[in-house]
């Protein structure tokens, strides 16, 4: 967790563990059937292993490759605060793991990202040791804007791994198992509720899909959305 000053505390506002057996969809839409990339995303893909996992797998179906991903949208959307997610990437090639945050008002133009931002907490595009942190805002046309950084973390392909954010209203701070690995204010920092998406595609940046072993998986332990707030208010 990221520290705090004094008199304060981290308040957990929303999470989900993933115990149980089904997604809760109080919590999640599960999404498909849709083209994403190049692959699909289709709902039979998105499931819970039983062992406290969301599990988004990736396979072949007949001539098309399918992928899981869930979000929160019109379920939890929030703004500022912490927000973490401890997960396990898959191990062949040709994926695009997530954990991002958006809005329907990243589209807007004239207030740069304040007035919506899609930022993605880690994609893993490769199956190297390395993801990246990135910021778009002013949609995603001729006016789009981006900010990002790429980081090379030893062992990151190998068990799971804690990705956060921490969202003030005057800077994004990101971590990597609780390292900082990127401090940004561009775009102006969004200043609008966003909503969560755990997403697996199939990206060209990945390798070749069709040299996999499939199927594959990526896997997420929890989700944590913390507020910060005075020590004297009950948790």
């Amino acid at each position: 967790m990221p520290p705090v000053p004094e008199g304060k505390k981290w308040k957990l506002a929303w999470s989900d563990e993933f115990n149980g057996t089904k997604i809760d969809k109080s919590k999640w839409e599960i999404l498909g059937d849709w083209k994403r990339r190049d692959g699909y995303w289709v709902k039979e893909d998105s499931f819970l292993d039983g062992n406290g996992n969301l599990i988004l797998r990736t396979k072949k179906d007949g001539s098309r490759y399918t992928c899981g991903a869930v979000r929160t949208k019109n379920k939890f959307e929030h703004k500022f605060g912490y927000w973490a997610a401890r997960c396990k990437f898959p191990e062949q090639q040709g994926h695009w793991p997530a954990f991002w945050l958006h809005t329907n008002s990243v589209g807007k133009i004239g207030n740069e990202g304040r007035d919506g931002t899609e930022i993605d907490i880690m994609e893993k595009p490769w199956l190297e040791d390395k993801i990246t942190q990135n910021l778009h805002w002013d949609g995603y046309g001729k006016e789009h804007k981006h900010a990002g950084k790429s980081s090379t973390i030893p062992g990151l392909s190998e068990g799971f791994h804690t990705f956060g954010l921490h969202w003030m209203p005057e800077e994004y701070v990101f971590y990597v198992d609780g390292k900082v690995t990127w401090r940004t204010s561009a775009g102006g920092v969004s200043q609008v509720p966003e909503y969560i998406k755990l997403t697996e595609e199939i990206g060209k940046w990945g390798g070749d899909i069709t040299k996999a072993k499939l199927p594959d998986y990526f896997l997420a332990d929890y989700v944590r959305v913390y507020d910060m707030v005075d020590n004297g208010e009950a948790a």
